[in-house]
């Protein structure tokens, strides 16, 4: 198994002024993974810009964890639309290409 870089949440709650229920609130929503070692509960280094991005919209626009659960499902959706009009767009040009 891969060697996480673990971060503690308390010390993640307290870095970026918020309650741990607010971080449970998103782990229960399944926008953050929680790892628990020991009966101490971490989350992966990787995942703490997704973390920093939902506390921002918290924070900044007073959104609550339902609404950023359904912000990140949009932008996901958003993702994907954009990944596959830019590969529609290459199938076309090859399409041009090969029929000029």
């Amino acid at each position: 198994m891969a060697q996480h870089n673990l971060i503690l949440i308390e010390t993640l709650c307290t870095h970026y002024e918020i309650e741990v229920s607010f971080v449970d609130s998103l782990y229960n929503l399944g926008l953050i993974e929680i790892l628990t070692v020991e009966q101490t509960r971490f989350i992966p280094e990787e995942k703490v810009a997704d973390l920093e991005k939902m506390i921002r919209i918290h924070q900044d626009l007073e959104v609550n964890p339902e609404g950023i659960d359904v912000i990140f499902n949009l932008l996901k959706k958003v993702d994907s639309l954009q990944n596959e009009l830019a590969d529609t767009k290459s199938r076309l040009r090859r399409y041009k290409l090969e029929n000029q």
